[in-house]
């Protein structure tokens, strides 16, 4: 058993706190543009605005993310309905990750048209980033003791303070039944181990299948993402207490993660089906070749144009050549020898 309760605020000074969840979210943003640099360079695209264009992302994101958030908690929990100025003050007690997931996907669909980008193609390239801050992210949710599941006796079992727990697994001091000592599932190890298990899913995906031209074409990856977190999600949903927000008596995040997955699973056989029904329409079925730069231009060998048979052009006759012009001693040598004499007719012997 875990009995380490962390202290969710990480420094503080004066009204000012800087928390452990804050600093996560930093982490798991520098992680996600790591990996993006580094899949961009093996993929021959583009590096120079993957910064810029992350702190986009991130900040939409976040957007989103709080949004989800405020819906989940707004006449419960927090109760954000009769606390609106916490909507936007801090200290921030939470980030609902599809609200994010639905702001970044629009972000990254503005900025592909902006810089003339494939949207496909770095569906793929994402994919892998948001689930190593996903894997980093999580354990935020472990320095605020949340996402946890019902009580166990597993040797992983987390402790939760009595502060922190959701009314189901109350304390006695206040009104509940459940041990003060008890251990509960610990949700979100869970999850972001099954994040990591997926970012070598996906770069296996696209190097076995996509970029060998086999199997998957240019997006599947990147779609693939929302079958594996939705149905990953959906499952950790079953243990975990709590719900705020629901919808036919099921957890709104468990309906929101089959349906993405469902979706997913949908988008990838219509486009499938579309590249062999029009495969004219010029849709890759892999990426494409890396942009040959000006090194690999001035590498490459220069062919010479090879003119077809039977169009070869006549040739000219060559010039007769002009007689030596003879030199001095030439001209001495005949002025001093005598001329010859003419020959004489003489009438044959009778």
């Amino acid at each position: 058993m875990i009995d380490f309760t962390p202290n969710p605020i990480a420094l503080a000074a004066g009204p000012i706190e800087v928390r452990w969840y804050g600093i996560g979210y930093v982490v798991a943003i520098l992680a996600a543009t790591w990996l993006a640099i580094t899949l961009a360079r093996r993929r021959g695209e583009r590096t120079d605005m993957i910064v810029d264009s992350l702190i986009v992302i991130a900040v939409a994101a976040l957007i989103g993310g709080r949004a989800y958030h405020v819906i989940d908690q707004w006449s419960t929990g927090i109760d954000y309905k009769d606390h609106l100025a916490q909507i936007f003050l801090p200290p921030y007690s939470g980030l609902g990750i599809y609200g994010g997931l639905l702001t970044g996907t629009l972000a990254v669909i503005w900025l592909t048209r902006h810089y003339h980008l494939s949207f496909w193609r770095w569906g793929d390239i994402i994919a892998p980033c948001i689930l190593i801050a996903q894997t980093v992210g999580r354990w935020g949710n472990f320095m605020n003791q949340e996402l946890y599941g019902p009580p166990t006796d597993l040797p992983w079992g987390i402790a939760i303070q009595c502060q922190y727990r959701v009314a189901q697994y109350a304390c006695p001091a206040q009104g509940g039944t459940t041990p003060v000592d008890a251990h509960f599932i610990p949700l979100f190890f869970y999850e972001s181990v099954l994040s990591l298990i997926g970012i070598f899913v996906m770069l296996f995906l696209w190097s076995r299948f996509t970029a060998r031209r086999r199997l998957l074409i240019a997006g599947d990856v990147g779609l693939l993402y929302f079958v594996w977190y939705g149905v990953e999600r959906s499952l950790l949903e079953t243990f975990r207490s709590g719900w705020n927000w629901t919808l036919f008596g099921l957890a709104t995040a468990q309906l929101v993660g089959l349906g993405a997955a469902a979706a997913a699973i949908v988008a990838i056989l219509i486009r499938h089906w579309w590249v062999r029904r029009h495969p004219e329409s010029g849709a890759p079925k892999a990426d494409a070749a890396p942009p040959q730069t000006e090194s690999t231009a001035s590498a490459a060998p220069t062919v010479e144009p090879v003119e077809p048979a039977g169009t070869e052009k006549p040739r000219k006759p060559p010039k007769p050549r002009k007689p030596p012009k003879p030199s001095k001693a030439d001209k001495a040598t005949a002025a001093a020898e005598p001329p010859a004499a003419e020959p004489v007719d003489t009438p044959p012997a009778t």
